[in-house]
């Protein structure tokens, strides 16, 4: 059992910029008293061009910096990150450390007319752990792997409505959609906020597989056995730091999140 001071701690969470607000989003509704602390490493995205030792090597700088702010867990909102850099930061660190990754299993299980359809980055669905993943439970439907190029992009600019948004999902979802797929797993924590755009597009009778709230479970589950679930009935406070421009970071956080949220710049040998 951890004493009531390491219950008190807070949970760190990252992401390459604002997607895994859409992961907080859910953390917060299943454990509103615990306090939060947030990365947008906005100044390296995407995460999914990037090659895997830069991902790994950002990944074990910000979970170091998120430990040293005194974390008592720390929450990967990146499945790109989850994928090649989960393993890493679990042998470095002591802290219970929980992963994202595409919610295929679930997809599948949904699936009535047996074709799924996977969007995610480039990085997620190339890497190792997302091949496994297929090799698991992709024999038990048709899967469709589809890279969304530029959605990351449009998410972390915030023109969630724009045309050229409008035509980036709809260049991936309508051909999806020719191809009879009925269930659409949401691969990036930046494509929750895209769902809106997407149901449109694919149409009610399709069904959008979102992993948020089973990470937040997960998380619940993880802390519950090791005595870290903070008691109490008020919400928890929050923190958030940022690699790249404060200022447009802000903006995107006032609007997905909230207004007035204390916002910082990584300090010097994290950014």
């Amino acid at each position: 059992m951890m004493s009531e001071l390491d219950a008190a701690a807070p949970i760190g969470v990252f992401d390459s910029g604002i997607g895994g607000l859409s992961v907080l989003t859910q953390i917060r509704r299943l454990l509103p008293a615990e306090a939060l602390l947030y990365v947008a490493d906005s100044a390296h995205i995407p995460y999914g061009n990037k090659p895997a030792d830069y991902v790994v090597a950002r990944s074990l700088a910000i979970t170091r910096f998120l430990a040293e702010q005194g974390a008592k867990a720390i929450v990967v909102a990146c499945n790109t990150a989850t994928a090649v850099a989960v393993a890493e930061l679990r042998r470095q660190f002591a802290l219970p450390v929980i992963g994202v990754e595409p919610g295929l299993k679930p997809g599948i299980s949904r699936s009535r007319g047996g074709v799924v359809g996977v969007l995610a980055t480039a990085g997620t669905l190339g890497s190792e752990k997302f091949q496994r993943l297929i090799s698991t439970h992709g024999q038990q439907r048709r899967v469709i792997v589809q890279p969304c190029h530029g959605w990351v992009e449009q998410v972390e600019s915030g023109a969630l409505a724009s045309q050229e948004t409008w035509e980036l999902v709809a260049s991936i979802i309508q051909p999806l959609r020719l191809q009879g797929v009925d269930t659409l797993v949401l691969g990036c924590t930046h494509y929750p906020f895209l769902a809106p755009l997407i149901r449109e597009l694919a149409g009610p009778e399709v069904e959008i597989v979102d992993t948020g709230p089973a990470i937040a479970r997960e998380l619940q589950r993880r802390l519950d056995a090791l005595g870290l679930l903070r008691s109490g009935t008020g919400t928890g406070g929050e923190h958030f730091w940022v690699s790249g421009d404060p200022k447009s970071s802000g903006m995107q956080l006032a609007r997905l999140w909230r207004p007035g949220c204390p916002l910082e710049r990584l300090s010097a040998g994290v950014e």
